[in-house]
């Protein structure tokens, strides 16, 4: 599966799941009930825990996955992240960024550390073994794929590029599949915040 093959299964089924839902001013998917609560159990590089889902609750939640060695859109999207969370100045301090890496033979802890403080303090790096970021993929419908070096074929990692939003009781509600225009994303977030 190509990358383009891959952006439009993740596209086509985001649109199934969001065919009956609206959309926000921001062009944001409001996803309210349609996605399970925030739950997983994996390791924080930033300080080297063991986190769960309730070690974020209070704080309104984005779920990314990516990983430290992508081109393009992995760090675009924390960039416009980083500055949605400089927009909202105290109020950011509400809100936390997960970076999930879907790469952990290769972000290794201090990597994973290293790469997500250029953006952001709020920004929490994540790695799980193979079968903890498999089991959260699915959870909320995120394709990724990691073909390792062979002859005449670098190593290659595809994953979509949505962003799920949770509010502060783990509750899913919003599907971000562009980051780009971040005073609407900041008056999205200040919107959820507010309550």
């Amino acid at each position: 599966m190509g990358i383009r093959t891959l952006h439009i299964v993740v596209a086509a089924a985001l649109l199934m799941l969001c065919a009956c839902s609206r959309q926000t001013p921001s062009g944001a998917t409001d996803i309210t009930g349609a996605m399970p609560r925030l739950a997983f159990s994996m390791t924080r590089a930033n300080d080297g825990a063991a986190v769960t889902a309730n070690d974020y609750r209070g704080k309104l939640v984005a779920l990314y996955f990516g990983y430290t060695h992508c081109p393009d859109e992995c760090p675009t999207t924390l960039a416009n992240l980083a500055a949605m969370l400089k927009a909202l100045g105290p109020r950011a301090s509400d809100v936390r960024v997960l970076f999930v890496t879907v790469d952990p033979d290769r972000d290794m802890l201090p990597i994973l550390k290293a790469y997500v403080s250029t953006f952001a303090p709020q920004i929490d790096g994540l790695r799980g073994s193979d079968n903890q970021i498999a089991r959260l993929a699915r959870r909320y419908r995120v394709v990724y794929r990691v073909t390792p070096a062979w002859t005449g074929h670098p190593y290659d990692v595809v994953h979509s590029n949505t962003v799920y939003i949770f509010d502060a009781s783990g509750r899913a509600r919003l599907a971000i599949l562009r980051t780009d225009d971040t005073m609407a994303l900041t008056k999205e977030i200040g919107r959820l915040l507010s309550g």
